[in-house]
């Protein structure tokens, strides 16, 4: 596929805005206007002043712009590498199965940008047009945006602090020619930290129609996603469920399963009863689910006999049950 070339008002996202301080504090903190790494900026008078700050000029546009998405779903763990990321590609390319069915993916996880590999869009380019930046499609009815897009490598490390990850997810929502959707899915990074409060933020007004927690089944991960769980309820977030991966490893050759990570303090399953949300599934790991990220196909379409599909397959319809589709 021919490349397109990326045009000036694109940014480069190792560039520094000339408004913002390498080491811009934020406008939230008590250090607005104040640190020294605001001297110079030309929004320190206005950050350092106690006057009451206005709601963000931004979310006008974003609410516009949303108002064409049917439903918002993010995918989140508190915990990193347990698969949101493959997780959210299959919902993708499950709900996109549907020739009728326009969806979107919004990479938010932007320090580590994976979506473009796991999709096989990793070469693509971002490009603008007289209605706004327009997606990178898997196919026609499957569009993406991520910060890896805008890398000039693969290799190059993207160093931001808060309010430049703030502003590239703002873009994403406001500037972005989605178009009509069904199904708008954020995969995000570890944690709960700015991205993920940017997004709750951001889609305040156009609401969040759910999250799907991401877990494996060792006590070290499900701690964390523990910690996931409170921050969805203490924003408001509707938890849709809790899918434990990577429960179970299934041989492709005899199809027999054991355990490789055992829930030594009951898992998904225990995790869930505790916090009275549903278990949505349990994926077991499948060699070939990683070797289908690397080289950018569905793993769904690839593989259908495999446990994992039949395990993927279930969740996303029972996710589709919930929201009422």
């Amino acid at each position: 596929m021919t490349q397109i070339q990326p045009l000036a008002d694109v940014p480069n996202p190792l560039s520094v805005p000339e408004d913002a301080p390498e080491h811009c504090p934020g406008t939230e903190s008590e250090l607005a206007g104040k640190s020294d790494a605001c001297n110079g900026c030309a929004n320190q008078e206005i950050c350092a002043s106690n006057l009451p700050k206005g709601p963000d000029p931004s979310l006008p546009f974003i609410k516009e712009r949303m108002a064409t998405v049917k439903r918002k779903i993010l995918v989140l763990s508190g915990k990193g590498g347990v698969g949101k990321s493959t997780f959210t590609a299959q919902l993708g390319w499950a709900f996109a199965a549907d020739d009728r069915t326009q969806v979107g993916i919004m990479d938010v996880d932007i320090c580590g940008p994976s979506i473009p590999t796991i999709l096989g869009i990793a070469n693509e380019q971002v490009h603008a047009s007289s209605s706004g930046w327009s997606p990178v499609f898997v196919q026609d009815n499957f569009a993406v945006m991520s910060v890896g897009f805008m890398l000039p490598s693969s290799r190059d490390a993207i160093m931001w602090r808060g309010p430049k990850k703030n502003g590239l997810i703002s873009q994403f929502l406001k500037d972005v020619d989605w178009g009509d959707l069904d199904y708008l899915i954020v995969d995000t990074p570890p944690g709960t930290s700015d991205e993920h409060l940017s997004i709750v933020q951001y889609l305040k007004e156009s609401e969040i129609d759910g999250a799907v927690v991401i877990t494996t089944p060792q006590e070290v991960a499900i701690q964390d996603v523990r910690r996931e769980i409170d921050f969805c309820r203490k924003v408001g977030i509707r938890v849709l469920g809790v899918v434990e991966n990577m429960s179970g490893f299934v041989c492709p050759g005899c199809k027999t399963e054991s355990q490789i990570f055992k829930p030594s303090t009951g898992g998904a399953e225990k995790l869930a009863a505790d916090m009275s949300l549903e278990l949505l599934g349990r994926v077991p790991l499948d060699p070939r689910i990683g070797k289908s990220a690397d080289y950018g196909v569905s793993f769904l379409d690839e593989y259908p006999d495999s446990p994992a599909t039949t395990a993927y397959l279930d969740i996303i319809d029972r996710i589709k049950e919930i929201l009422g589709d």
